[in-house]
Formats: C-alpha cells, structure tokens, sequence
C-alpha cells in the first residue's frame, strides 16, 4: 500500500468511517504481539497509577485485562490506545460512559483507554464492532466468523467486565483467547468462558 493510501485508510478509522473489513494482516500481528506477554505479565493490578502520556503504561510485569489488548497495539500494530482514546474522549465525553460508571467529570489519562467500557465505546465509535450482545445472558457464545486478532468482550458471573484477544485455534483445544483475567497473561480456551456473558466482539478495520 502506498504511503498515501495508508494515511487516507489510517485517518478514516480514527473518524470511524473506514468500513469493517476482514482482519488481514492486522489480526495475526495483533495476536502474535498478545502471545508475546505470556510469562512476561505475571501478575494483576488494578490500582490506579500515574502514567506518561502518550504511550504510557505500567511496568509490564503487571496490569489488567485491557492492557493486554493496549499493549498488542501498541507492540503489532504501533497504536496508541492511550492517544487514541483520550482524543475521542476529550471530544465527546457524553458518548463514553464515565460520568454514569465512575462519577467522572473529565478526562483521566492515565486510567480511560484501561477501562473495558471505554474500550468498546471507542471500538464501536472506530467501526470496528463486530457485534454487540442485545442483552447479555450467562453460558452465550459470540457468532462466527472469530479471526485470530479479534477483540472479545464478557459480563464475568462476578459482575466484572473483560477483555481478551482471540489467539487462534489449536487443533485440540478450539480457539484460544489471550487475557489477564487474575494470574498475569495466560492462553485459555473460549469455550471455557461460556458461564459467563458474551457481551462484545471487535475487529480492527484493515
């Protein structure tokens, strides 16, 4: 693609007019750069910490869910979630769900692009939602097809949101999703999240 056409398709998909698209090169990348956490997050942390911004992040040993899908874009495809969302944010507060959720009155950089809410308010502002449970019910899969790249969303029976990232498919075990979900970045099967509640599935447009 030439650099031209690459800033004219780049800057659709930050206005959210770039239509969704198979994921291409853009879904191998993002899982490869997922998988390379594993043993490199050993733990989890949802304390609230001050970070850099741009590019900011908390030391990699540790972290929660969405910074595993943060840090695959940052690594596989050079985005910055931060950026990415804090700009929208700034622009449209009302359209994320921070003021009703968490009492906020502005934007916080060093916490919104690490809240699941806020990440699937962006994903579906870029044009990248896939498809949106109606209302989420315990043991619901997400309709085929799921690309090795793609962005899932649950409700945990906890009451808890999560995110992963879809690994690919092992031929014995089904496909695998990439997450941190309590013992740093770990490989699980998606079948093994049915008691939960499938609530979203994105893909970045290519």
């Amino acid at each position: 693609m030439k650099r031209r056409e690459f800033l004219a398709s780049f800057a659709a998909f930050i206005a959210g007019a770039q239509p969704l698209a198979a994921a291409g090169a853009n879904g191998p990348r993002l899982a490869a750069a997922a998988r390379a956490q594993i043993g490199v997050t050993t733990s989890y942390d949802p304390t609230w910490m001050a970070i850099p911004y741009p590019n900011g992040d908390v030391p990699r040993s540790t972290g929660v869910c969405a910074d595993v899908v943060i840090r695959a874009a940052r690594d596989g495809l050079g985005l910055d979630l931060q950026k990415l969302v804090h700009k929208d944010m700034a622009k449209n507060f009302d359209a994320y769900p921070a003021r009703k959720a968490w009492g906020q009155k502005r934007t916080d950089t060093n916490i919104d692009h690490r809240r699941v809410l806020n990440l699937q308010a962006y994903f579906q502002r870029a044009g990248a939602q896939l498809w949106l449970a109606a209302k989420p019910a315990a043991g619901d899969g997400f309709p085929p097809p799921i690309e090795a790249g793609d962005i899932l969303t649950w409700l945990l029976v906890s009451g808890q949101t999560h995110i992963g990232m879809v690994a690919g498919t092992d031929p014995l075990l089904g496909m695998q999703v990439i997450h941190n979900i309590g013992r740093g970045v770990e490989q699980t099967p998606l079948a093994a999240f049915r008691p939960n509640h499938a609530v979203g599935h994105y893909r970045w447009p290519a």
